[in-house]
């Protein structure tokens, strides 16, 4: 039986794009937008690592029609292990912790959907719904600080995923490792595009006080129906702002990250973003460029097929010329920044902007002389 789109017939613009077996795929599998309002995937293409790849397809009988909308489920995990080591020399920190499995923030380009394959989920919508919570998160970072071979240095909380994405507000494990790190003095650094963060002012004070903490706030956008559409169920641009005023007025040394960088999607932004952070007490800044690895690529596909089909060719071009003719660029020391006209261009707009508004790339350096494990006990007995 020939599989139909379960979505009504795209604009007329569509017919613009020249048609490609490609092309067809991508539309197939996007769902029905009723079904995943609120997301921003328009697919839940099965894992790549399942034996089974389940589809949804017309039978004629409007049976697409009593499909329920995806609902966000959230399971509890009790993790082995907390703290993650990397040894890439792309990132200024070797290790870090993420909370939470999957991202209900919905972001359309998230390097991270690729990783819900391991756990027998789809890239896609599941990435957004099927959530894992690591109740246990706080104990298992209490026991690992506290182990005597332990040497102390920054870690990184939201690298992979939102520490702080609409669950934390009734699992508050983020609060919980927060209260940790003010227990032993541990420097900790926060990636976060929620104004939730500011709910944790009075801990994270605590620790700023003996330079302790960093918060990025991720901005993508400054344009509130943009956000929206690729950052579905992440705070709007303008709290997100907010709570940088608010963490930079109580001593919290912040920076705004603006990325991912899409060409001809929010690349005009980018002075715009800069002198925003700046005028709310930013210090530093930064800028990732867009990259679609794995199943991010046609993901990130079919997100332009659904709101900016007329620039989908364009958009995917500069990304390919950026990445020297392909999707995605893996090597270490490009694949953050890209490379080619477009990219070099892009970077010296970043570094007047930074000139401009008096912004550093990179934030002061954490204490790490202050960490105060508890006493140890030795439980074993003497022989004398």
């Amino acid at each position: 039986m020939a599989i139909h789109a379960a979505f009504p017939p795209p604009p007329d613009s569509l017919a613009r794009i020249a048609k490609s077996a490609d092309h067809d795929i991508l539309t197939n599998k996007m769902v029905n937008p009723g079904r995943n309002r609120g997301r921003g995937a328009q697919s839940n293409v099965s894992g790549r690592y399942e034996i089974f790849q389940n589809e949804t397809f017309d039978d004629g009988w409007q049976s697409l029609d009593t499909l329920d909308a995806f609902k966000t489920n959230v399971r509890d995990e009790r993790a082995k292990t907390i703290i993650t080591k990397n040894e890439s020399p792309d990132l200024n920190f070797d290790r870090s912790i993420n909370p939470y499995r999957g991202c209900e923030h919905g972001c359309s380009y998230c390097f991270a959907r690729q990783t819900h394959a391991y756990l027998g989920h789809s890239a896609g919508l599941d990435f957004e719904r099927e959530l894992y919570a690591k109740v246990n998160a706080a104990e298992r970072l209490r026991e690992e600080l506290s182990r005597k071979k332990y040497v102390a240095k920054p870690i990184a909380i939201g690298t992979n995923t939102d520490p702080y994405q609409p669950i934390e507000r009734e699992k508050k494990i983020m609060r919980q490792l927060l209260e940790v790190f003010v227990e032993f003095q541990h420097p900790v650094t926060i990636v976060t595009k929620s104004a939730l963060v500011v709910r944790d002012l009075d801990l994270l004070t605590e620790l700023a006080k003996n330079n302790l903490v960093h918060v990025a706030m991720t901005i993508t956008t400054l344009d509130h129906k943009l956000s929206r559409q690729l950052e579905p169920r992440a705070s709007t641009p303008s709290k997100r702002l907010e709570a940088v005023e608010l963490l930079s007025q109580s001593g919290i040394p912040t920076m705004v990250m603006a990325a991912p960088m899409i060409p001809a999607i929010n690349d005009s932004e980018l002075e715009k973003i800069l002198d925003a952070a700046a005028a709310q007490g930013a210090i530093s800044a930064g800028m990732i460029m867009l990259r679609l690895p794995g199943e991010v690529r046609n993901l990130f596909r079919e997100w332009l097929l659904r709101y900016y089909p007329d620039k989908l060719r364009h958009v995917l071009n500069l990304v390919r010329d950026v990445r020297g003719g392909r999707d995605n660029d893996p090597r270490y020391g490009s694949r953050m920044s890209g490379q080619g006209p477009y990219a070099y261009q892009l970077q010296r707009r970043f570094e007047l902007s930074m000139n401009k508004n008096g912004l550093k790339k990179r934030l002061p350096h954490l204490r790490t002389d202050l960490f105060s494990p508890p006493a140890q006990t030795d439980d074993q007995l003497s022989l004398f």
